[in-house]
């Protein structure tokens, strides 16, 4: 399995011959992106999916399959758009790929704004196992090796995604994501927190801001 950061919440994750992309949204860079199995979206807010730009990235990749959370689905039907509502706790497959849904509710913003369905979404292939939480940080999605983490958001705070990586404990690294409000000075100070106080010990930071494909090992 291989990840690749395209800015902010968005993962293409690739293994064998299977691609899928994760949250495509407005701070994403997708447009090229081609030969997709599935496109999944955790949830409705519009940096994790845009639905300016949604219907080009699926006609540019027609044999993919797009499953949604149940309120992106409500919405993409308003657009004239199908998709297939994630359920938490019923997985599914897209080739080599093993996807479980975790999680229901967005993490609480303030009292202003409504919380909205968030699935996250636990990929598994050759017993390695990715998680993307979407923005909530209280799924339970058992052993994680890699963890996606929001590394800063109107609703978190360093000590809740510290804790949130804790109560984890994944066995390789975390995988930084929901970054796009930083500047590079202030990201990279996210990430020295995170590397160092994650776990005992600290934990390895597998940055992917590059754009650049790392390599997912059991």
């Amino acid at each position: 399995m291989r990840f690749t950061h395209l800015g902010h919440a968005c993962l293409l994750v690739e293994t064998g011959g299977t691609s899928v992309l994760i949250d495509p949204g407005s701070f994403s860079d997708f447009d090229d992106v081609t030969g997709l199995d599935a496109v999944l979206v955790t949830h409705q807010h519009a940096d994790h999916l845009d639905r300016e730009r949604i219907r080009a990235l699926l006609d540019a990749n027609p044999d993919a399959r797009l499953r949604t959370d149940p309120g992106s689905a409500e919405q993409l039907q308003a657009d004239g758009i199908e998709a297939t509502v994630t359920v938490p706790g019923e997985p599914f497959t897209v080739g080599d790929l093993e996807v479980t849904p975790v999680g229901e509710l967005h993490a609480v913003n303030h009292q202003w704004v409504p919380r909205v369905p968030n699935v996250g979404l636990l990929l598994e292939a050759d017993g390695v196992r990715l998680f993307h939480p979407g923005d909530a940080l209280d799924a339970d999605p058992g052993r994680v090796d890699y963890l996606g983490v929001p590394v800063n958001a109107p609703w978190c705070a360093i000590r809740e995604t510290l804790d949130f990586v804790r109560r984890i404990e994944p066995t390789r690294a975390i995988v930084p994501i929901h970054d796009a409000l930083l500047a590079e000075q202030g990201r990279a100070m996210y990430l020295q927190h995170l590397g160092d106080f994650g776990l005992e010990g600290g934990v390895e930071v597998l940055d992917g801001a590059d754009r650049q494909p790392r390599e997912l090992s059991g």
